[in-house]
This record gives structure tokens, C-alpha cells and sequence, in this order.
């Protein structure tokens, strides 16, 4: 019998948790690892990592592949154009209460490391920063 290639839940999930939050008029937001391939914009990145906020109001044209994030979105008063591969983001959540669903550091280090080739963050020797735990301190950025 063939071997059937495992296809990651991860690019669902982050699909499911995005509607939750929109369907209970919460805020969602994206934590993303910060790596070579990643396209945001990089003043606003801190210890390898950005938390973008991806809701109808602030994200446009949002399209969550199986290998992709992808929008467009201001940042002082510019637009810019993001996209991140889905195994860089840490994790989804809700800027309200915190609720949501993050994935493991180790998980996503392992999945940059077996399909990129070993090595660190840039400007990060260690694994990559630990998601927000309880209300994130975000701002807006309009």
C-alpha cells in the first residue's frame, strides 16, 4: 500500500481559531518567528518575532494557504505587503482575552530545521521567543 504523505492541521487551525475570532467580534492576532523568509515590516519586530493583527479591519486581502500568510496592512500610515510561512507562526489569538491556540516552539524550530536546513534565527542564538501568555499588550498601528 502506498505511503500517504501526512498533510499538517496546522494551516486549519489557525483557518478555525481566525473565524472564531471574527464570529465572536474578537480581534485576531498573529504571532509570527521572524526568519529570512518572512516579509514584514522589521522595525516592529522584537527578540525575533512580530504579533500582527490580522483582523477585517486592519488586514487586507487575507488569504491563510497551507504554506502561507499573506495580506496587506498600514503601518504608519503606509501600506506594505506581509507574508509569512505558516511554519513560522507561533501562534493565533484573541487580543481580548488572550484564548486561542499556540504551537509549540520546539514544533516550529523542527519544522523551519527539516525544511530550510539547520541553523539560528538571525539575531537570536537560542529557539525563538516564547508566544504571549494572558492579555497581549498590543496597540493598534492604523
Amino acid at each position: 500500500m502506498d505511503e500517504i504523505a501526512e498533510i499538517s492541521t496546522k494551516p486549519y487551525l489557525i483557518r478555525a481559531i481566525y473565524e472564531w475570532c471574527v464570529d465572536s467580534g474578537f480581534t485576531p492576532y498573529l504571532a509570527v518567528v521572524v526568519d529570512g523568509r518572512a516579509r514584514v515590516p522589521m522595525e516592529f519586530v522584537k527578540g525575533g518575532e512580530i504579533t500582527l493583527n490580522i483582523s477585517t479591519n486592519a488586514a487586507r486581502n487575507l488569504t491563510i494557504g497551507n504554506d502561507l500568510v499573506q495580506f496587506s496592512a498600514r503601518f504608519n500610515g503606509a501600506s506594505r505587503e506581509i507574508s509569512a510561512p505558516i511554519d513560522t507562526v507561533l501562534g493565533i489569538f484573541s487580543r481580548e482575552n488572550g484564548q486561542g491556540m499556540f504551537f509549540p516552539k520546539e514544533e516550529v524550530q523542527a519544522m523551519k530545521s527539516s525544511e530550510h536546513g539547520a541553523g539560528s534565527l538571525e539575531g537570536d542564538d537560542d529557539a525563538p521567543p516564547t508566544p504571549p501568555k494572558g492579555k497581549p499588550r498590543l496597540q493598534v498601528v492604523k
